[in-house]
């Protein structure tokens, strides 16, 4: 996979200094690739000094960007003065990718006419033209900042991640195997109002999937295959040979519907029937398909799905779904968050045990194989979930983190305790607010980049729940 890489941009104003923008060109470009990215970066003789100030020079750079659409997946839009707007919205105002605009500092010393830059307040004046040409941005703080400090770096990292998380949402496809089980309608979604977020959505019947997996062999090529990564990614071994024969074809039919359909997600049906007919339960299938990068939620929770892709853009980690499960002793702002089996297994402890789904055992014993148990390890996270409504995606974005705080062992399933500030008030404004029982964890805390992409370039509708209000 290619880095993320930057198209860089460059202003100026014809009375400010000229020699300060050959200095930013390579500065900014030197401070690109040092953060671990890359960029292209319009010839230096194609307008005054490779730069843009009048409208004629913006039309020459969007020109160019046009000419190099899909080498790069956001803008740096760099003052290293006070420059001309006009320039600015004439190039950028179609580009299509997040905008960074980013201003140089004034320096004690050197604020005289051959090294004052006044980009500081140039910066407004960017800004406000693009609001009112409603074309998205983004800004970060320190409200100005020089290229080779670690705070841009820190800038550029955040702004990465919000090129990801805008560019993979905005047309992804993510197909949904089943049904809803008529026991949650909390998971229902409005498949009209995701495409028009640029969510496709392909829909399977659940019994075109354990027709595929009964017409499959043990001993084909593709299951054999599967059936040795399953073991190599976790304990696998008190799975009895049957079952674990049905599991790995299980994964290999959702390996062919993620290739035949192009797939970036899928959420999956995956109670009681693939239970009671198959005697599996698709658990570890769905964790190991995580820790690919293919998003898979279970219980049908599309709109988990979509939080999940989210913060897997952002961290290009694993993430995972799970339930509000629990309140840990009399600590308020603990909670013990808990499914079945299928977190990855990359944010386990330690490597889970395959076993038959407890509670499907106290009616089923022995056809639910498949739960990967285990404890989710300590790290700052980010949580995440959205519902539809009206046309609309609400969303809503915290974070908190895993402790090492111990669940007693009779404890089934993966759970992990996470320490949440002001859980009460959170826990309030989700229920008034609709939301479901499951949310969704991502690693690191990421909420000022989801929440930057969210609202201003994919217009999804912020709930704030952490407000006391």
């Amino acid at each position: 996979m290619r880095k993320t890489t930057f198209a860089l941009y460059f202003g100026n104003r014809g009375f400010m200094p000229a020699e300060l923008l050959s200095e930013a060109r390579k500065e900014v470009s030197e401070a690109v690739r040092s953060a671990g990215y890359d960029y292209i970066i319009m010839d230096e003789t194609a307008t005054r000094y490779g730069a843009v100030e009048t409208r004629d020079e913006g039309r020459v750079y969007a020109k160019w960007l046009e000419e190099h659409k899909g080498e790069f997946d956001g803008v740096v839009l760099c003052l290293p003065i006070f420059i001309d707007e006009n320039g600015a919205i004439t190039a950028l105002e179609h580009a299509g990718v997040p905008i960074l605009v980013h201003a140089y500092p004034d320096e004690i010393g050197k604020m005289d006419f051959a090294h004052r830059r006044d980009a500081y307040c140039g910066k407004f004046s960017v800004t406000d033209v693009f609001e009112q040409y409603k074309t998205p941005y983004t800004i970060f703080t320190p409200h100005v900042v020089h290229p080779q400090s670690k705070e841009f770096a820190q800038n550029i990292q955040d702004f990465a991640a919000v090129c990801r998380v805008v560019n993979g949402m905005k047309d992804f496809n993510i197909g949904c195997i089943g049904a809803r089980t008529s026991a949650f309608k909390t998971v229902r979604y409005d498949e009209l109002t995701a495409q028009r977020y640029g969510i496709n959505i392909e829909s399977f019947d659940l019994s075109e999937l354990i027709y595929r997996v009964q017409q499959k062999a043990d001993d084909e090529q593709a299951v054999i295959k599967k059936k040795k990564d399953l073991k190599a990614y976790t304990n696998c071994s008190n799975v009895p040979e049957k079952n674990m024969n049905t599991l790995a074809k299980v994964g290999v039919v959702l390996d062919e519907y993620i290739g035949e359909y192009h797939l970036d997600a899928l959420t999956l049906r995956c109670w009681m029937e693939l239970e009671q007919i198959l005697h599996i339960c698709p658990c570890v299938l769905l964790g190991e398909l995580n820790d690919r990068g293919i998003i898979a939620s279970c219980e049908m929770d599309l709109c988990s799905a979509i939080t999940m892709r989210a913060m897997n853009l952002a961290s290009e980690q694993a993430t995972t779904c799970l339930d509000w499960n629990n309140n840990y002793g009399e600590e308020k702002d603990k909670v013990i968050l808990f499914h079945c089996g299928p977190v990855p297994q990359s944010l386990m402890t330690e490597k889970g045990t395959v076993t038959d789904h407890k509670m499907i055992a106290k009616i089923y014993p022995g056809q639910g194989w498949g739960t990967n148990e285990g404890r989710i390890k300590a790290f700052p996270m980010t949580f995440s979930n959205c519902r539809m409504e009206n046309g609309k995606i609400y969303i809503y974005v915290s974070e908190g983190e895993f402790t090492e705080d111990e669940i007693e062992l009779g404890y089934f399933g993966c759970a992990g305790v996470a320490q949440i500030p002001d859980l009460e008030y959170k826990l309030y404004h989700l229920a008034r607010n609709g939301f479901k029982h499951h949310t969704t964890i991502g690693k690191g805390h990421m909420k000022k980049i989801l929440e930057e992409a969210f609202r201003y370039y994919l217009n999804y509708e912020i709930i704030d729940i952490d407000s006391r209000r």
